[in-house]
């Protein structure tokens, strides 16, 4: 039976056979091989992206997540076939944060030239906002302008609405909510699209906090519809409060309608079972990942009796091209299709056009955020806080006076790889504007307590002034983690690829051949969501920020300092400043120098690293 855990057919590929297939971008790491688990068909599908943050290239660095938004449009193009040709339904389904965190959309003028045309080109049915396309006004204005109406009928906003610069007029950025049928058997849906609590946006858009929002007439009234299945779909994590706010509230006027929640802003695999007719499937991050799920059971009958066998599955597919191969059969030569090819032709033009591998100096070593304890050698936030932070917070005026420097842990948003630093990569680790301000003299023994309670939370963790303090740090601390699975021990490793990415029988069944590490996922539905099986990685957990110490007399303790932050972070700080026993307000923060952390960052690799290459 398709999707039973059978002895793995595997992609393993040996030494001899890493040239089998390419990957799509110059310069990229050939796709990696692993045991595959089988996608679970249904009577509807759905293939969700989500937090792809610019990565429609593929990561060129790492080979298990190596293929680019091309591919992606191929394999949608080939699932999507095979449901058309077994009468099953395939939606594809994206939530938000397709902006901010990679050369592809930061590094151009204006931003985001090449990724609207290049995002487009993908067929997706129900699409909705996260909170990085609002944190700037033009790229909220280019949500509105570009995205809205190249997903024309197909965009949903349920509680955001846009400001119109020529008018001032509040409008919604979308349509509400939507109700269609399906393709091949004519499934009826009622879709929403939300956005999380975001009180961060730029004043040309305004946010409706979800639990005022399912108080309106509209959506009481599209809740009481009798649709077939409701699919929300959100910039909302799977375990956050907003999603069990809309489950409820439709459970309320329907009790036995499927549900599908499509997730994401947390960044983490993640699959929540809210009842045995509703789960909440989360994909992930920076296009590594693509959702699967499947919804059997589904009838036009509503009463409880035939709604009882609804059944979901769901699967996390690594992208890489030779999952790609084994999930739709195909190979090297077969898999790409026009459209796809010339989606990648448009990547890699827009790449060579914005001199995204143009090297600015050459890491030593790999810098993690969350593999490796902090503090500790290879963590990233212990280089900024012993190596960068000390050369760069420096105000020449000022240089005298001690200073802490403070930034919060979620301005770094990726690993650094040992082997080249280059243009791309500034926009991968550390894609923001932020830049630094401080408070000029501020009494130690009143400065050195805020660290501690940035970090801990205590009264500013219920201060209605800020934002919870938990997004100051990575999103993937937002909601708690399982530890890492362990591989199943009985997996057989049966198969290689052929010399054109298909499969053929080895000899030896028995051959172990040593797993890459990947996302090995525990989910409310077990541990054998990913299509792919890795072995597990470690994951630490990190503070909200991190503090420097620079300028400090060697035997004793300064009586005053310069407190120097990240503007991100002030109305976490001016609040933890009052409680550590300072009376200070935002007048009284001043810029500390010219330019972004990132652009600070850079300009010191470039004076550091440039031995190495």
């Amino acid at each position: 039976m398709e999707g039973k855990m059978t002895p793995f057919k595997a992609l393993f590929a040996a030494a001899t056979l890493i040239n089998l297939a390419t990957a799509s971008q110059p310069g990229a790491a050939r796709p990696v091989a692993a045991p595959m688990r089988n996608l679970q068909w249904g009577q509807i599908n759905f293939l969700h992206t989500t937090d792809t943050h610019g990565w429609h290239g593929g990561h060129l660095q790492e080979s298990q997540y190596s293929a680019d938004w091309g591919d992606y449009v191929s394999l949608a193009e080939h699932l999507r076939r095979r449901a058309d040709a077994e009468g099953r339904d395939l939606l594809l389904v994206d939530t938000g944060d397709r902006v901010e965190g990679n050369g592809l959309y930061d590094a151009s003028s204006p931003k985001g030239r090449y990724y609207y045309d290049i995002f487009r080109e993908q067929a997706i049915d129900i699409i909705c906002t996260g909170n990085h396309e609002l944190y700037q006004a033009p790229t909220a204005d280019g949500e509105f302008q570009r995205t809205v109406p190249n997903f024309q009928g197909k965009y949903i906003a349920s509680n955001l609405d846009y400001i119109e610069p020529e008018s001032g007029k509040r409008v919604p950025m979308a349509q509400r909510y939507k109700r269609f049928r399906t393709k091949n058997q004519n499934l009826d849906i009622v879709a929403f699209g939300f956005l999380f609590d975001f009180t961060g946006n730029a004043n040309n858009t305004v946010v409706q906090p979800v639990r005022d929002t399912i108080k309106e007439p509209w959506f009481q009234e599209a809740i009481r519809e009798q649709p077939d299945l409701f699919v929300v779909i959100g910039h909302v994590g799977a375990r956050m409060q907003e999603f069990k706010d809309i489950f409820q509230a439709i459970r309320r006027q329907n009790w036995f309608t499927p549900i599908a929640f499509f997730c994401g802003h947390v960044h983490v695999r993640d699959a929540a079972q809210y009842d045995a007719k509703a789960l909440a499937l989360g994909s992930g991050r920076y296009f590594e990942s693509i959702g699967w799920m499947s919804i059997d059971g589904i009838s036009k009958s509503k009463d409880m009796a035939t709604s009882a066998s609804v059944s979901f599955q769901r699967r996390y597919l690594d992208n890489n091209l030779l999952g790609f191969y084994h999930h739709t059969g195909l190979n090297s030569s077969t898999f790409p299709t026009e459209r796809g090819r010339k989606v990648s032709k448009m990547i890699a033009d827009a790449r060579a056009a914005l001199d995204l591998d143009h090297i600015y100096g050459c890491a030593p070593k790999d810098l993690w955020m969350t593999r490796t304890p902090y503090p500790g050698p290879d963590s990233i936030y212990s280089w900024l806080e012993n190596e960068v932070l000390p050369d760069v917070v420096v105000n020449e005026e000022r240089k005298h006076i001690p200073r802490l420097g403070i930034i919060n842990t979620g301005t770094i948003r990726f690993d650094i790889f040992k082997g080249p630093f280059t243009k791309d990569t500034t926009y991968i680790v550390s894609p923001f504007l932020s830049g630094l301000k401080y408070i000029p003299d501020v009494p130690y023994k009143v400065a050195k307590k805020v660290i501690k309670i940035l970090n801990n939370g205590g009264p500013i963790l219920s201060s209605p002034d800020v934002a919870n303090p938990r997004f100051m740090a990575i999103p993937e601390q937002i909601t708690p983690r399982e530890p890492p699975v362990q591989p199943a021990p009985e997996a057989v490793f049966d198969v290689l690829p052929d010399q054109d990415g298909g499969q053929k029988a080895l000899g030896d069944p028995d051959r172990q051949p040593a797993l890459v590490a990947g996302y090995t996922t525990k989910d409310d539905l077990g541990s054998d969501g990913d299509d792919a099986v890795h072995s597990p990685l470690n994951f630490y957990n990190v503070p909200n920020c991190i503090q420097a110490e620079i300028g400090f007399p060697a035997d004793a303790e300064p009586e005053t300092v310069d407190l120097v932050f990240l503007d991100f972070i002030q109305p976490w700080l001016i609040l933890a400043l009052k409680f550590s026993g300072g009376d200070y307000r935002e007048e009284d923060t001043v810029p500390y120098l010219n330019g972004t952390l990132t652009e600070l960052m850079v300009g010191w690799i470039k004076e550091n690293w440039k031995i190495h290459c």
